[in-house]
């Protein structure tokens, strides 16, 4: 499996898979290569797909530290915290002075299994956002 691969399984889907949706990916080179992928018709943040030996790890950026209240931030991440376990298939992290919401897929997984990781992660983002707006300047 690839990045390659990947990226043509999921930009020749039409609507009717079983997501539903269309995507659009960007294969972004580098030491490592990524993947960007946007659900076209959705605002919302891309999902960035990257492979290594041991899983495929899918990340959507959320915000950065100075976009957080200052004197919220502690209450933020609690609340964070206490929205990790129910969110399905997905954890927050965070990449240097980002906030993530991150989820990972063995190398093994299918390509249907891809495209439900990145559809489940985008709608996590998508609530994980709204939820956090009190946060955020």
């Amino acid at each position: 499996m690839n990045i390659h691969k990947i990226a043509t399984h999921l930009n020749q889907l039409a609507d009717d898979t079983e997501t539903g949706f269309n995507f659009d990916c960007t294969p972004i080179n580098g030491d490592i290569d990524v993947l960007q992928v946007e659900i076209i018709g959705r605002e919302e943040i891309p999902i960035f797909l990257s492979l290594s030996d041991n899983q495929i790890l899918c990340i959507a950026y959320l915000w950065g530290e100075d976009e957080v209240i200052t004197d919220l931030r502690s209450n933020m991440m609690e609340a964070m915290l206490e929205m990790n376990v129910p969110m399905p298939l997905s954890s927050f992290a965070k990449v240097e002075d980002k906030y993530v919401v991150y989820g990972a897929l063995s190398v093994n997984s299918s390509l249907d299994d891809i495209e439900l990781e990145i559809v489940t992660l985008s709608d996590n983002s998508l609530e994980v956002i709204n939820e956090m707006d009190s946060y955020l300047n």
